[in-house]
């Protein structure tokens, strides 16, 4: 068993490497600046932006190829507000987007003299949200991919002509710091002076608005100073010509640290003897001691004085100084959070005061200390509930310095589930049929929509064409859209005037949804009592328990919108029956591409001609016939004549002018490697799966053995049955995650209610 002594040094050891470590003398700070210059030069402002970077990560893009992309992609935000936290905040695709937007408008350098508020309703999460983002940016910031360097100053006293003091008085001084607060001194300073330890040296004196140490380069020096400093040539030219980097060019030194400098080069007469006193140490941030991080809440009371300083290390510089004019160590607050956070929690009561303070501050830039500017560069982050904005008082000067940020209900499905699996856990995937889950938070998010769509009503014009898939008001659409989901049964012509316009209409009208309906509170109340409801043994959890549910429940339903939830069972029955289809379905690939290679060789031909295929080695009679019958794989059996020859001019002319000329002759591909090639295949097994089920549900003992699937008597049946089933079964398990149970439940569902005659004869 290992002594409590040797454990004691080994966690001292561990607790040593996260410390701040020993002060960097200004000379070894440039170094690291020149080896390092993306790492040093950065603000509060490209901090925070790193941080969202390093948990964020790039988006994905499930249309990488749209040409009417408009860059709404998949964020994966676990990092930033799940991962490590008490209370998950699940942002949806929305929210995401729109946050990593406007931190992306950090590293351009257009966040200055802002704050940002971040606005939504009771129950959206905002509180959850704000601190979790500051937990990880806390945790970022004090890590070496977030570090960040602060001026301390170290006064020799001996350069300065101060006489050592009695061992009695450097006690007596030494006591009197034990009890003297001070906020700015790193944790053990004040041990350090009492235990004797070289501070008999040297006086520290830390900036308490956190500046970096390069700002002690004068204004007029810095370029050519920085020029000749940084090697990196790439680095360089973004230091001079972009707007983010204009902070250090542009900013000053904090007060006390210019009139500090100014006073030391009086009396040393020597710049190399300041800077040799000016060291660099890490900026430790820390919410909870309001260093670089605060946070107030409606209810916390200000100080009576706004006007802050340290007497003992007041004294100490009048005495090494011989000036008590020269240098007031005196600052703010907001000095506390200068390179830092500065947050209200709701602006209510004491915060709504503390929001109107901000005015000058952010205006400016400056803060009056007494008769001292304190520069203040914050990054100011506020919360609000809608209501509350005509209550703030702002003028007209200091609303264009606001930038609001909704954070709505969620208006997102897949989100909406992830809550509910934080919550009540994985187990509700397994009892619920897939796709249950997602309809349940659809009916949620109905009730959180608009009525009325004036970009979905434009770009889709008549919503009865799609009443098999969608609701009259296109809710079901617009939840795909927000969710990043172009459905399939669009018609070519509706996703051909899907354009980046529009969609930039249609995600933009989510500014004004989800600030009303159901609250995340109620929709986690309500989902838990459906739970308890319908979770009982090993039946699962199906749609009709789903309709029955909210049908029951007149609170809820009268929220609902008219309609909708018949709309989401055919819907729901859609996407049922082709997974049934796609699941049915085997594929015959040297079949499919024989096909193809032959259609695309024969349109090039005049019909009676015999011609061997440079693709296939078939011999082909190129007729009407054989032409239209090959047509009908791609475009359905229900396709005329028009529709044929216009298909057919298409096909050719994109073979002539694209797919031959480009993609074959120049840059070598096969033909089986070109779009065109793709586009067919896509449409030829589309059409076969569309009519996968008939030779089946025209046998009466394909449902029979359906039921009896994994009993002995499903061995009755005959091989083609037998096989067909079996592959069914295996591919709704494996492919769309169904149980054994869940499998036979829906396609005893698909064909008891005849789902494929009902979309047969649309």
């Amino acid at each position: 068993m290992r002594s409590a002594a040797r454990l004691l040094s080994s966690l001292c050891e561990n607790l040593q490497e996260r410390s701040r470590g020993s002060p960097l003398p200004f000379h070894a700070f440039l170094e690291l600046s020149a080896t390092k210059p993306a790492f040093i030069f950065r603000d509060i402002f490209q901090v925070f932006h790193d941080m969202v970077e390093r948990y964020v990560g790039e988006g994905v893009d499930e249309y990488p190829d749209d040409p009417e992309s408009i860059n709404y992609v998949y964020y994966d935000c676990s990092k930033l507000f799940i991962e490590g936290t008490d209370h998950p905040f699940f942002a949806d695709r929305l929210f995401a987007n729109r946050f990593v937007n406007h931190v992306a408008s950090f590293r351009r350098g257009a966040q200055q003299n802002r704050i940002y508020i971040f606005e939504g309703p009771h129950g959206c999460g905002k509180s959850t949200f704000l601190n979790n983002l500051l937990l990880k940016f806390e945790h970022f910031a004090n890590t070496e991919d977030g570090v960040c360097y602060e001026t301390v100053w170290r006064l020799n006293r001996k350069e300065l002509g101060s006489r050592p003091e009695s061992e009695a008085h450097t006690l007596l001084v030494q006591l009197r710091a034990l009890a003297d607060e001070d906020p700015l001194a790193p944790v053990g300073e004040t041990r350090d002076r009492f235990m004797g330890l070289s501070r008999r040296e040297y006086l520290e004196v830390p900036c308490p608005s956190h500046d970096n140490p390069l700002l002690l380069i004068p204004k007029s020096y810095r370029k050519q100073f920085l020029d000749e400093l940084i090697e990196d040539g790439a680095f360089k030219e973004k230091l001079f010509s972009e707007k983010q980097y204009e902070w250090v060019f542009r900013a000053n030194p904090c007060t006390i640290c210019m009139s500090l400098y100014n006073a030391l080069l009086d009396l040393l007469d020597s710049p190399s003897r300041v800077f040799a006193m000016v060291f660099a140490r890490r900026y430790q941030f820390n919410r909870r001691l309001g260093e670089g991080i605060s946070v107030f809440n409606p209810g916390d009371k200000g100080p009576k004085s706004n006007v802050l300083t340290n007497s003992f290390l007041q004294n100490q510089l009048n005495h090494l100084l011989r000036d008590s004019n020269r240098v007031r160590y005196i600052y703010s607050k907001y000095a506390k959070t200068n390179n830092g956070i500065y947050a209200l929690m709701d602006i209510k009561d004491q915060n709504r005061e503390r929001l109107g303070n901000l005015h000058g501050i952010i205006s400016e830039g400056v803060h009056k200390v007494e008769d001292i500017e304190e520069n203040v560069n914050s990054l100011f982050l506020a919360l609000m509930n809608p209501e509350d904005r005509d209550k703030t008082g702002e003028t007209q000067s200091f609303s264009d310095r606001i930038v609001y940020i909704k954070i709505p209900y969620v208006l997102d499905y897949n989100t909406e589930v992830r809550i509910y699996k934080g919550i009540f856990g994985d187990g509700i995937v397994r009892a619920c049929l897939p796709r249950v889950l997602q309809n349940f938070a659809k009916v949620i998010i109905s009730t959180r929509l608009m009525a009325a769509s004036a970009g979905m009503l434009e770009w889709i014009g008549d919503a009865t064409k799609y009443h098999l898939y969608c609701d009259k008001n296109l809710h079901l659409l617009k939840m795909d859209i927000y969710t990043g989901i172009i459905p399939t049964w669009l018609t070519e012509g509706d996703r051909k005037k899907f354009t980046a316009k529009r969609r930039k209409r249609i995600i933009g009208e989510s500014e004004f949804e989800g600030n009303a309906g159901l609250s995340g509170r109620d929709s986690i109340k309500i989902f838990g009592e459906f739970y308890s409801t319908y979770a009982k043994g090993e039946k699962p959890i199906t749609m009709e328990m789903l309709c029955h549910f909210f049908r029951k429940n007149k609170e809820v339903a009268k929220q609902i919108p008219e309609g909708f939830l018949d709309s989401l069972v055919r819907s729901y029955n859609y996407a049922v029956l082709q997974e049934i289809k796609e699941s049915l379905y085997e594929m015959n690939e040297e079949q499919i591409a024989r096909d193809i290679q032959n259609y695309v060789f024969s349109i090039n031909f005049e019909y009676g001609c015999v011609e061997r295929c440079v693709y296939t080695g078939e011999e082909l009679e190129i007729t009407e016939d054989f032409l239209e019958g090959l047509e009908r794989r791609f475009l359905g059996p229900s396709a005329d004549k028009t529709q044929m020859k216009s298909f057919r001019e298409d096909v050719q002319n994109q073979y002539t002018s694209r797919t031959l000329t480009q993609d074959m002759l120049v840059e070598g591909k096969d033909l089986r490697q070109t779009e065109l090639y793709a586009s067919l295949h896509e449409r030829y097994i589309h059409n076969l799966k569309e009519k996968v089920m008939e030779p089946f549900l025209k046998n009466a003992n394909f449902r029979s053995a359906i039921k009896d699937y994994a009993t002995d008597a499903f061995r009755t049946y005959d091989q083609r049955i037998r096989h067909a089933v079996s592959f069914l079964i295996g591919n709704l398990v494996g492919k769309y995650g169904y149980t054994e149970q869940g499998a036979r439940e829906v396609c005893m569902y698909v064909i008891d209610n005849e789902l494929s005659k009902a979309f047969s004869e649309k």
